[in-house]
C-alpha cells in the first residue's frame, strides 16, 4: 500500500490526478508567506511530498493522510492558532481513526473541534477507505476519547482557546493513519522495522523544521513514544536550546489514564513549569 496513490493537491478536499491544477488562493498564500503559520504549513507540504514516495506492506492495508483530504480544516486550524511563535509544542504520535484522521486537527474530537476550536472547512475522502473506517469529517459521531480528554482538560483550564494557543500549539509527529485489513488502527510502532524507520526518519526532520519555524523552547510529548522520538530527533539534528518533557497519553487503553488522566497531566505540567503558562 503506497502512502499516496495519486498526485494530491491539498486544499481541494480530495485527490487531483496530475499536477496541472491551479493552486488555490490559500495555497498560494502558504507558499509565498513567511509567517510562522506559513512556514509550518510549508514544512508539512514538503513532508507530504516525501511521504508519497513510501510504500507500506502487511499489516497495513489502508493509509490515510488527513493533511491531503482534510487540508481545508487542517490549514484553518494552523492559520487560526499559529500566528506567532510558540514556547511549548505538545506532540502526539499520529492520527487516531476518530480524531485527526477525520478532520485534520490533532486529537480532533469532532465536537470540540467544531464548537470550542471553531474549525470549519471541507473534508474530502482518501483514495481508499476501510468500510469500518469511513471519513465523515466534522460530522463524525464516534467519540475520540483521547481527544475529548486532551482538549477537554485544556478547555477547563484555559476557558478560551486563545489562552491556550497564546504560547502553545499541538502537533502530531506523523500525519499518517494506518488501518489493517480487519479495520484495526495501527501506529508506527506496528509497522515492520524497515518501513517504520524510513517513515519516522522523514517525520523527525519535519519535526525539527517545525520546532525552528515556531521558535519552540519546550516539546511536551503526549505519551512516552512521542517524548522519546522528539528527544532523539532533536538531539540527532543538533537542535539546541529545546527541552523535551512528557505527559501520559490520555488513551482509554491506558488503565492509569482511565483512573484520572487530568490530575496526572496537571501535576506533570506543573512540575515541568508549563502549567503556569496556561493561566497567565
Amino acid at each position: 500500500m503506497e502512502a499516496g496513490q495519486s498526485a494530491v493537491l491539498p486544499g481541494t478536499g480530495g485527490c487531483v490526478e496530475g499536477g496541472s491544477a491551479p493552486l488555490s488562493p490559500e495555497l498560494e498564500a502558504v507558499f509565498q508567506g513567511s509567517s510562522p503559520a506559513s512556514l509550518f504549513l510549508q514544512g508539512e507540504l514538503a513532508l507530504n511530498a516525501r511521504l508519497r514516495e513510501l510504500s507500506f506492506g502487511a499489516p497495513v492495508e489502508y493509509v490515510y493522510n488527513p493533511l491531503e483530504y482534510a487540508w481545508d480544516t487542517h490549514q484553518c486550524y494552523v492559520n487560526k492558532y499559529c500566528q506567532g511563535s510558540k514556547e511549548v509544542l505538545f506532540l502526539g504520535m499520529n492520527p487516531g481513526p476518530f480524531g485527526m484522521a477525520q478532520n485534520g486537527v490533532p486529537f480532533g474530537e469532532a465536537s470540540i473541534v467544531r464548537d470550542w476550536l471553531q474549525i470549519s472547512g471541507k473534508v474530502g475522502r482518501p483514495p481508499s477507505e476501510h468500510p469500518k473506517r469511513p471519513i465523515l469529517g466534522l460530522e463524525c459521531q464516534q467519540r475520540e476519547v483521547s481527544g475529548a480528554r486532551f482538549w477537554g482538560f485544556f478547555r477547563k483550564l484555559c476557558g478560551e482557546p486563545g489562552v491556550f494557543f497564546r504560547r502553545c500549539f499541538v502537533h502530531n509527529l506523523c500525519p499518517l493513519a494506518f488501518v489493517s485489513q480487519t479495520g484495526r488502527n495501527l501506529t508506527p510502532v506496528d509497522l515492520p522495522a524497515e518501513q517504520r524507520d524510513k517513515l519516522l526518519r522523514l517525520c523527525d526532520l519535519a519535526l525539527c523544521q517545525a520546532v525552528r519555524a515556531l521558535g519552540v523552547s519546550t516539546v511536551v510529548g503526549v505519551g512516552r513514544l512521542a517524548e522519546q522520538r522528539a528527544r532523539r530527533a532533536l538531539f540527532k539534528a543538533g537542535v539546541e536550546g529545546v527541552r523535551v518533557e512528557g505527559i501520559m497519553h490520555p488513551s482509554p487503553r491506558n488503565p492509569q489514564a482511565n483512573k484520572g488522566w487530568e490530575e496526572i497531566a496537571r501535576a506533570k505540567l506543573e512540575e515541568v513549569g508549563v502549567l503556569s503558562l496556561l493561566s497567565e
